[in-house]
Order: structure tokens, then sequence, then C-alpha cells
């Protein structure tokens, strides 16, 4: 039976699980988020006609030379502060040999045995139980080009008629995080890759699009026998490498497919290739790539045109000195002084209205009004008219002091979203436009009674249900008033004077 044809045999994951451990490493690449490449003054700005944005030195003519971009080198450092490791103070870039079509050099300049940072860590929470994953080094390098296969059913190269490359993602710069082999579940994979996305946003050094390209992860998976107590632990099978995941959903599910391909392999005593493997989105399932090779198979040799580099502790403690509070410090101040709940922060942080919560909150806005609005009403606002939400023409000040109208009793939820409305088509700030627009509630008696008794006049039915008892019929009523008040009256102290008014209070 062929490796691929095992697959059909494969166990489900609860029984692949019980019977093996997974030892799982990740090779995360991140585009740093500067304005020129690496090596060149090229700009890096996205979605560029093709070929645009080159010059010799990223094409790779004969007798450019490459200079080292400092603000790369200092979002690397700023990177592996975050997570712990220890910052060399003498580092070098060397050549990473290898042919693809989108490598105009035939080379990647890399760093191999003296990266600039090494042995950190990162904290992951998942169902309550933290995971601590050993980081095993940071490195700079630089991106290749992008190839694209036209004619294909899949976009990939088996079935074009033909390829062409863009040369405008080559020489961006590029950071590769490698964990140690810790993580031991597609969930704590997920919950890696989601927790160092978010550390990289907060430090402002990529915008980690992940469906740009901007944040891609590769995962290392094997299997070996569960651990027997007891008995020293069984070595590590042998890896497969899922290239190119690109978003949270595709790292667990292929994390997941892996581990079942692999046990059902192992238990029809077939052997498992050390090979890269790619994730198809539609069925869920990996397909061999290229065999894996070793470091010794790029011929690796320091890069002869960039000097090493030195940094000296000054310049590692002002960029540590530089660093902003990090998501773990903000997420445990946040439960501390606001009593949000992790799932809160997970949510707010997806919809990118955490930091508009908080501002909301410091402008006077009570905490879970200031979670709702940005969460429930504004967000979705934001993505109807396909911007961020701290695109929106609306301050948190302005939120704040909807939020103050409603707790006084001047607005009804429904009102307020008409503020928002107002607001964001530019009318003015939430008072002005309350009142040119008139949409402060009704707190005339007069009108109000009057129009509970014209309600009760229409419906003398439903009245009589609610002076019998049956309270459940003095919604419609509620609903007429309101309809006459157009929504400018609070729907509780109409409910309250309908039932006094039927003697059910």
């Amino acid at each position: 039976m062929s490796t691929e044809a095992a697959v059909i045999a494969s166990p489900s994951f609860e029984d692949a699980i019980a019977r093996y451990e997974p030892v799982i490493g990740l090779e995360t690449h991140v585009e740093l988020g500067t304005a020129s490449k690496m090596f060149c003054g090229c700009s890096t700005s996205f979605g560029a006609p093709p070929n645009s944005q080159v010059c010799p030195v990223c094409l790779g003519l004969p007798g450019a030379l490459p200079v080292v971009n400092e603000a790369a080198i200092r979002f690397a450092v700023m990177i592996g502060l975050a997570l712990n490791c220890e910052i060399s103070s003498w580092c070098r870039f060397a050549r990473k040999n290898y042919f693809y079509p989108d490598m105009p050099k035939n080379f990647q300049i890399s760093q191999y045995d003296e990266p600039l940072c090494t042995g950190g860590w990162l904290a992951v929470e998942v169902d309550g139980e933290v995971h601590r994953v050993g980081i095993t080094r940071v490195h700079l390098e630089e991106d290749t080009g992008k190839s694209l296969h036209v004619g294909g059913a899949t976009g990939r190269i088996h079935g074009a008629t033909h390829s062409l490359v863009d040369y405008n993602r080559s020489g961006i710069p590029l950071v590769e995080i490698v964990t140690e082999p810790d993580v031991r579940s597609p969930q704590v994979a997920r919950a890696y890759v989601e927790e160092l996305r978010e550390l990289l946003r907060e430090l402002a050094v990529s915008d980690v699009r992940m469906e740009q390209g901007s944040l891609r992860c590769d995962a290392n998976v094997s299997l070996r026998h569960r651990p027997v107590p007891g008995e020293p632990d069984a070595p590590f099978g042998t890896r497969t490498e899922t290239k190119n995941l690109n978003s949270l959903r595709s790292v667990e599910r292929a994390v997941r497919y892996e581990i079942t391909r692999q046990a059902g392999l192992l238990d029809g005593g077939e052997r498992i290739h050390q090979e890269t493997r790619h994730f198809d989105e539609a069925s869920g399932r990996t397909a061999p790539g290229r065999s894996k090779e070793e470091a010794t198979d790029y011929r690796y040799f320091p890069e002869p045109d960039l000097t090493p580099l030195a940094l000296t502790r000054e310049y590692i403690d002002a960029v540590g000195a530089s660093l902003p509070e990090l998501p773990s410090q903000r997420r445990a101040r946040l439960i501390a002084e606001h009593g949000f709940s992790p799932r809160d922060l997970i949510d707010m942080g997806n919809a990118g209205v955490l930091e508009l919560v908080e501002q909301t909150i410091a402008a006077g806005a009570a905490a879970p009004a200031a979670r709702k609005w940005w969460l429930n009403e504004l967000a979705r606002r934001a993505a109807d008219q396909s911007v961020t939400p701290a695109d929106l023409a609306i301050r948190p000040v302005d939120v704040a002091r909807i939020i103050e109208l409603i707790a006084d009793g001047s607005l009804t939820d429904a009102l307020a979203r008409k503020v928002f409305d107002g607001v964001l088509a530019g009318e003015g700030d939430p008072d002005e436009v309350v009142s040119a627009r008139g949409l402060a509630v009704v707190t005339d008696d007069t009108a109000l009674s009057a129009a509970v008794d014209t309600a009760i006049a229409a419906s003398p039915d439903l009245a009589e249900k609610v002076r019998g008892g049956k309270l459940n019929a003095v919604g419609p009523l509620v609903g007429a008033v309101m309809k006459a008040m157009k929504g400018q009256a609070d729907a509780a102290t109409v409910r309250g004077l309908l039932l006094e008014r039927l003697g059910a209070a």
C-alpha cells in the first residue's frame, strides 16, 4: 500500500493521540513593517503593480551590494526581547544557497549558526492550562519573490499552463521565529500563533496579516509512542513540515490532519518520509511537496558583502526601554482593573477594538458599556465599510458621551444607534446630533400619558387581557406607544405607565 493510500486507513484523532504523542515545532515567518527592504531602499508597500518595487540589489544583479536596514535590526531585537531571548552582541549573515524561480540571486541572505536572538519562551493558555513554548532562535533574513501559477485549478504549479514571477516581495525584511519541539496539541499550536500575532501587533513591527502573507507559519509534526511510566521517553519520530499556513484555523487543522495521517501510516507499518507538505483548505488535507533538506544541503557560508553585526549593550538596553506593554501584561491589568474575562479580551482583540475600549473607559465610560458598543455595534459598522474600527469617524470620547446619555436616561439604545448614525455621518458631536435630530427621550408626562391612553383605547381586547392578569399582552401596547413617540420614550417607563393605568402594576 502506498504512503498516500494509507491515509484512507487513518484512525480518528482521538484514537491517534491516545496511542501516540504529537511532537510539534513551529517556524513562523514575519514580514517586518519597515518602509524599505532589508538590503536596499525599495518600497515594501503591499499591492503595488508587479515588479514595480525592484532595483539591482533586490534583483541580484552583478555588482550590486547590500546594505543592512537598521530599522529591521531594531524590530528584530524588539521581538527577541519580548520573547525573553538573549540578544547576541555579535552575529553575522550567511548565504543560504538554493534555487527557486522567485529567488533572483539563487541564494538567500539569512542567518545560520550565529542568529541575532536565542533561547527565549512564550507562554500561552489553553483551557485554563498554561503552556510554555521554548524559542530556539529569532533570526533575520530577506523574503523571496512570489510565483503566480496561471491556468490551473489549484493555483499551484501542477496543472498550470504558465507561471509569472513578481519580485516586489523579494528582499522584504523577514524575521523567522523557531520554537523548540514543545507543542503537544493542535490547540496549543494555534494558541501559540495567535499569541505571537498579538505580541507582534502590539510591538508594531508588522501588520501580521496572515491573509496577505506577512505572517506565515510552517508546522513540523512527528509522532512517538506515548510515554510509559518508569521508562525513558521514546525518541522523536520522523517529522514533516507543512508549509505556509496562512490562518489560525489552518494551523490547527493542518496539524490535526498530520497527526491522524502519520498515525495511520505507522499503524500500517509504513515509514514517515521527511518532506515538506502543502495544506489544502478545501479538503482539509496535506499533500507531499519535496523531500526536506538538511542544513548541509543549503551550503551555508558567511555573507562576504556584509560585515558582522556588533550590538552594544547600550543599544540593546535602549531598545528594551522602548517596548510597549505586552499583551500578557495588558490582559492581567485589564482583568484586574475592569473585570473583563479572558474571552472578552480575545474577542475585543480579534475585532481590533481593545485599545478603543480602553480609551473610551479612560474618557469616563463604564467598562461593560464600552465593550458592548465597540464590539457589537461599531465593529460591525466598520466591517460593513471594509475599514478598521479605528478608521471610523467617531472618537472614543464621543462613544463615552453617548454611553453617559444612555446612563442618565436621555437616550435609549435605539436612539443611541441614531446618534451613532449622525456622528459617523459628520453631523457633529453626540450632543449636537441629539439636538439637531431631536433624539432625546421625551420626558413630558402629558405627551406620554396621552400616548398611553390612545394605545389602550385603540386595543381594548389587549387592555382587557392585561387587566385579567395576562401581563405578556402588554408588549404590543408598549410597541404602540413607542411608535407614537417615534422611539423617544423609555420602554420600561412606558410599560410601567400602562400597567398602572390598567390596574395590573
